[in-house]
């Protein structure tokens, strides 16, 4: 039986992650939420047990605690849990956002990279939930790049509504490697979107540490009922092109001068294959578990996709090049 505890029962909790655990044989499931009555509705509708306290909730010995409140909150959740020392946290996406995931800033960072520097300290393990690697479209891209020997990363760009834009950082970190340097734009005017709050556009040029050069958008100007996100990779020996949550994927095959288009099928809504992203997710992670090996995307995922967006908001507000390194140094 693996037990997982839950911290933070919104919306989040309920609509992404419960509808699947709940249906796990061998899985059993704790709750806390600041809100009692929040933590005893999931419970009643997922089920499980509910703990009046953290440390009830660490001292029962889950396997693996979910950190699922808000990104506003979720730097002080994380301090709390690592004074109990769990076996294993799990985060939601961005790992800290204070003021938000479409209005990140260095010190973000700084608290991100703290909370992953006292883990470590404490022997915790920790892992990110990025589901976007498990979309249909980026599994096939994974599998493509793998399979057909494409060589390194040359090119990315990328245009990304903010409630895509940790996610989509990552995808650009997961296939094309650490970024180096970051030189960015900001706009004055904030767009605004639903739910989010305003936030200023932002646009950069990136090299990363393999020495691909890329450039990225983010915006809350998208429509939301239109794709979400852009991305092109370019390789070696061809390049792939992914759009929204649901979207093509298109192959250009260099080797064999081929233009490829894989579909995912139209019988699903943009939010269930959202929602399907999630399983997968926790499956691999479960799966780990039962393993006794890492998680799918460790910890460290979470804190690199802050440096980048440290780097953005720094080159922007001081008008130069940042590196990464030398400035936001990861010392993990």
């Amino acid at each position: 039986m693996i037990q997982i505890a839950l911290v933070g029962t919104g919306n989040v909790a309920t609509s992404s992650y419960l509808p699947y655990l709940s249906k796990q044989e061998g899985v059993a499931l704790s709750f806390y939420n600041r809100t009692r009555a929040k933590a005893e509705a999931a419970a009643s509708r997922f089920g499980g047990s509910v703990a009046g306290s953290l440390r009830e909730l660490v001292e029962a010995g889950p396997d693996a605690v979910l950190v699922l409140t808000r990104e506003t909150d979720r730097y002080e959740a994380a301090l709390a849990l690592l004074e109990l020392r769990p076996k294993r946290l799990f985060f939601e996406k961005p790992l800290v956002a204070m003021r938000g995931q479409a209005n990140v800033e260095e010190a973000d960072f700084v608290k991100g990279r703290e909370v992953l520097q006292r883990a470590r300290a404490a022997g915790v393990e920790t892992a990110m939930v990025f589901n976007y690697r498990f979309f249909d479209q980026t599994l096939k891209a994974s599998q493509i790049v793998a399979a057909r020997s494409w060589g390194q990363a040359t090119n990315v760009s990328a245009l990304v509504h903010y409630a895509c834009w940790s996610h989509c950082i990552d995808l650009v970190l997961c296939f094309a490697g650490a970024v180096s340097k970051v030189t960015a734009l900001a706009s004055h005017q904030e767009r605004g979107w639903t739910g989010q709050g305003g936030a200023r556009d932002i646009a950069a040029a990136f090299r990363t540490e393999a020495d691909a050069t890329g450039t990225i958008i983010g915006t809350n100007g998208l429509d939301f009922k239109l794709p979400l996100f852009e991305l092109t990779l370019a390789f070696e020996r061809g390049r792939l092109h992914m759009r929204d949550l649901d979207g093509d994927l298109e192959v250009l095959d260099y080797s064999t001068r081929q233009h490829e288009v894989y579909q995912v099928s139209r019988d699903s809504s943009r939010w269930e294959h959202y929602n399907a992203s999630f399983a997968r997710s926790l499956e691999g992670y479960l799966g780990s578990i039962r393993a006794g090996g890492p998680p799918p995307i460790p910890g460290i995922a979470g804190l690199r996709e802050l440096q980048f967006e440290a780097g953005l908001k720094r080159s922007a507000a001081e008008g130069r090049p940042v590196v990464l390194a030398e400035e936001f140094p990861l010392d993990l």
